[in-house]
This record gives C-alpha cells, sequence and structure tokens, in this order.
C-alpha cells in the first residue's frame, strides 16, 4: 500500500470547496482512503492518526492545501496525482469564467456593494476573526462560516458586534435565513411570522422544515454558532438575536433552539423574555426542564414539538391541540412498531443509528435515555457511555457522522454518503441488528442527488437480509421541503418505495425505532 500526500503552498480551500474536492477523490476507485484539508494543526494530527500525515505534509501551514491518499501501487498513486491536479485546475477554470464577481479584499468588495449589510466569512480560522473585525469595523453583520476561531476571539467579535448593533453568527456557523435568502446549509422555506434564533444548524433547519411544511413561515432565522450559549461566551448573539425578533414587527413568535446552555446562560434568557410580550417557545434539548420553571418560556421536549407549538402560536390555536397530536401520532407509531417488531427475529435486539445531523444525534440520544442502560455514541450525553471504537457498534449505538473524528479531509456526510453508506451495509450484516435509524437532510449545500447515493444501499440491505433470511427495518427521517431542490416528496416516495419507513420528523423517526427495540425487550 502507497500513502501519497500533496502540498499546495498558499492555496486556501474554504470547507465547502474541500468537501467537493475531498468527494471527488474519494470517488476514484482505486483510492482506498484519501483526505483534502488545510494545514492546521488539528488536521495534521487527525492525519497522523488516519494514516495519511507523510513527510511532504509535515511543514504545512494553516493556508496550505494538504491532500493526501491510499493506493495499491505507484501506477495508481500517479493516475491519481494527475485526477486530482485536472480537478484542481478545472476548479480555477471555472472560477474565473463563471462571469461572477470575486473581489480580492473586503474593500474592493464593499466598492462593488456599497449598500451591502452582511458579510459571509469562509477562510482559514487563523485569520477569520481578523477578516470578521474588519467587516464588523465597517458596519457590516457578520456569518462567520469558518471554525478554529479562538473563544477569545469569540468574545471579542461578539461584544464589539452589540455596542454597535450589529450581528456575529458563528464562528462555525452553519445555516441562517436572513430575510428569506437561505445561507449556507439552509432550506428553502415559506416566509411567515416565525423568529428563529438557534444554536444549532441541524436543530434550525428541522424546526423551519417543519414549520414551513405545516402552512406557516419564518421571518428570519438566526444562527449563532453553538459555542455562543456556553459560558465562556455567555450567549452574546443569542440574547441579541431574541431582543432583535421582539423589535421585529414581521416576526409574531419567537422559536428558541440550542443544545444545553450554561445555567448562567438560562438565567440571562429568562431575564430577556420576561419583557417580550410575543409568544416564545425553547427546546433546549437535554436541559432540565425545571430550569424554565415560571419563565414565559413554552418548554417543547423536541425539535417537532417546538416546532408545532410555534405553528400553533402562529395560528392562534390552542397548544394543547398540539400534544393531543403528537400523543396520538406516538399512538399509531407504537401500533406500526408492533407490526414491526414481530417481522424480526428474537437475535435481532440493538439499534444502530446512523446520522448526518449531529443535533438529531443529541436528540435520539434524549429520547433513548431511558430504554436501556447499554447505549453507546461517538458524543454521548446524558446516560450515553462513550463508544470504544467509533467504527464499531456497541449493543445499542447512535452516532455522529459528521463529528470531526469521520470528516477530517473528507466531505460532510450530508454532501458524501459514503462513509454512511459503508456502515449502514456493516451494520446490515450485524445478525444482532434490530433497526437501523436514519437522517437525509435535504436543501443548499447537501447532496443534490440523494436518492442516486441511498437507493442502492437500500438494495444491498434487502440483499444481505434477504440471504440471511430475516428481516430488517430501515427508518428514515427527511428533513426538508416541496422547494427544495431535492424536492422532499420525491425523496420521501422513492424511500417508500424501497420499504423504508419514512417520518417526517427526527423525533418520530426515532420514537418508532424506540417503540420497536422496546417490544424486543
Amino acid at each position: 500500500m502507497i500513502v501519497t500526500g500533496i502540498l499546495k503552498r498558499g492555496e486556501y480551500f474554504d470547507s465547502v470547496s474541500l468537501m467537493l474536492i475531498a468527494k471527488k477523490i474519494s470517488e476514484l476507485e482505486i483510492v482506498l482512503d484519501s483526505a483534502a484539508v488545510m494545514g492546521t494543526p488539528e488536521n495534521k494530527s487527525m492525519l497522523q492518526t488516519s494514516g495519511l500525515l507523510t513527510d511532504e505534509l509535515q511543514n504545512a501551514d494553516d493556508i496550505d492545501l494538504m491532500i493526501a491518499y491510499k493506493c495499491n501501487s505507484q501506477n495508481e498513486s500517479d493516475l491519481i496525482s494527475k485526477k486530482i491536479n485536472e480537478f484542481l485546475k478545472k476548479s480555477d477554470n471555472t472560477n474565473k469564467s463563471s462571469g461572477s464577481l470575486n473581489p480580492s479584499s473586503l474593500e474592493s468588495a464593499l466598492k462593488i456593494l456599497p449598500d451591502a449589510n452582511l458579510a459571509m466569512i469562509s477562510v482559514a480560522g487563523k485569520y477569520a476573526g481578523d477578516e470578521a473585525m474588519k467587516a464588523l469595523q465597517n458596519g457590516l453583520n457578520v456569518m462567520l462560516f469558518s471554525d478554529n476561531v479562538s473563544v477569545e476571539k469569540e468574545i471579542e467579535l461578539k461584544k464589539f458586534a452589540k455596542e454597535k448593533g450589529l450581528f456575529v453568527m458563528g464562528p462555525d456557523c452553519g445555516t441562517a435565513i436572513i430575510n428569506g435568502v437561505p445561507l449556507a446549509f439552509a432550506n428553502v422555506v415559506n416566509r411567515g411570522n416565525i423568529g428563529i434564533v438557534a444554536a444549532s444548524g441541524t436543530g434550525l433547519q428541522e424546526v423551519s422544515c417543519l414549520i414551513s411544511n405545516s402552512g406557516c413561515g419564518i421571518s428570519q432565522a438566526i444562527g449563532t454558532g453553538g459555542r455562543d450559549v456556553k459560558k465562556d461566551v455567555g450567549g452574546i448573539m443569542f440574547l441579541e438575536g431574541i431582543k432583535a425578533l421582539a423589535e421585529d414587527k414581521n416576526t409574531g413568535v419567537i422559536l428558541l433552539i440550542s443544545k444545553p446552555p450554561a445555567d448562567e446562560v438560562i438565567i440571562k434568557i429568562i431575564e430577556v423574555v420576561k419583557k417580550i410580550e410575543k409568544p416564545i417557545v425553547g427546546v433546549f434539548l437535554n436541559s432540565p426542564i425545571e430550569l424554565f420553571e415560571n419563565s414565559k418560556i413554552t418548554i417543547a421536549k423536541t425539535l417537532e414539538e417546538g416546532a408545532l407549538l410555534a405553528v400553533a402560536y402562529s395560528k392562534k390555536e390552542n397548544i394543547e391541540k398540539v400534544f393531543q397530536k403528537i400523543n396520538t401520532r406516538d399512538l399509531e407509531l407504537k401500533a406500526l412498531a408492533e407490526k414491526e417488531s414481530a417481522k424480526v427475529n428474537k437475535n435481532q435486539i440493538y439499534l444502530r443509528a446512523l446520522f448526518s445531523g449531529g443535533t438529531f444525534c443529541d436528540e435520539t440520544q434524549m429520547i433513548f435515555q431511558n430504554v436501556d442502560k447499554d447505549v453507546f455514541s461517538n458524543t454521548p450525553v446524558g446516560r450515553v457511555k462513550k463508544l470504544k471504537d467509533i467504527w464499531k457498534s456497541e449493543k445499542h449505538t447512535i452516532i455522529d457522522l459528521g463529528d470531526d473524528e469521520f470528516t477530517v479531509g473528507r466531505p460532510h456526510p450530508m454532501i458524501d454518503y459514503s462513509t454512511r453508506n459503508k456502515r449502514i451495509l456493516a451494520e446490515a450484516n450485524d445478525p444482532e441488528t434490530a433497526v437501523i435509524l436514519l437522517d437525509i437532510v435535504l436543501g443548499y449545500g447537501s447532496n443534490m442527488d440523494p436518492l442516486a447515493e441511498i437507493i442502492p444501499v437500500l438494495k444491498g440491505v434487502k440483499k444481505i437480509t434477504s440471504k440471511q433470511k430475516r428481516y430488517l427495518p430501515v427508518i428514515c427521517s427527511v428533513t426538508g421541503t416541496e422547494k427544495d431542490p431535492q424536492n422532499r416528496t420525491t425523496v420521501a416516495a422513492a424511500l417508500s418505495a424501497e420499504e423504508v419507513l419514512v417520518m417526517d420528523s427526527n423525533a418520530a423517526a426515532s420514537k418508532l425505532a424506540k417503540f420497536l427495540i422496546e417490544k424486543k425487550r
């Protein structure tokens, strides 16, 4: 086996571009493993762990592109290297010939678009903070897509922005919808009167789609980056987002989404909402509900519940009907689980959940907290245990395939399904697997043809289980809308045709899996 490293000095690529390059390389049949990343210390460390760090890459800097790959022979290596250079050249020529304006600096961009009020920044983390500060000093709001920005720099940026009446979304902010425009990983949703503040990208996508699919719409959806609600940052932009939506005449309902905020931030949130007359719904996954007692926030247990409560407030309906609707639906899921459980043999006892969305992984862990003591994850929360080996499932396993351990140098699983596809087939081959749980996230930034990726794998699962003479249910939630380029109805119908149990939300899919597992106990 040969490991080859290619170093491109001073050639910076943002996260999305790296994902596309990595996807093209991984699609070459003779490539056994590969990575395309910038030369940060963290990335070099991860390449070392993966056995992909070569001598050529040891001295790479943050603005240098590192490409590494494994193959079987020197002839294959030469061919792969030639293909990679073709990919890079084609990408460069496409950018030059696209006819789009490519200013070389913030100053030149402002000359072209003097009325712009938002800058989206996706450069190396080492430089992203300074570029964000330049944008703020020029009166621009900032969406900071870049990661690897220090928490100290984040605090500095957000304090400055607050003083100037501006927003900093991020760092590591992957989703927002501003004035109806989807930014980064986002969906095409209806405009409406529900405003969202979210410290969770996938969570924002899920609730905005559920709201749109229920006939309501979004006024603004402000992403803050996950670190914003932690103790160090103190919820600076999360709180400013709430205040902005409170003053926004087009927002009638406010929906708050986050993984557990620091207790100090929860106290600040409760204090801010005291003065707001608009209905406020909160989904703080895995946070103790008692922390919000006597606050003005209607607390939802799941993303689905939060979206439906916001819809009820928007339509001025009795919110008790939401809980009744979910309870009725859950009874239907229990009945379906009983039918599915009867088809599964006695040796099939474990859940295998494979997610591209990190928030879905957390939400499912929350739903499975009391099902069994033996639940494992690579990103454990609550009572869930840490996996010894992320590549090998233990009993009930709930995996976030978008975590850094899986994505270093590789496309995010919302774009490239290959890592998950291999894992699906491996879980199908395990005679103890009772149910496979998946998510598919549509919209901009995600894979434009998810069916071409997933359908052959589903057929592969059928071949495996047919050969072994057993039944294996596959449950999948689809996050998206009819207006998304992939079209949610088309995707859901194709999955259903392969006998996949398609659910409208991750909460519903997770509950169905939970009920099925409980029937097996």
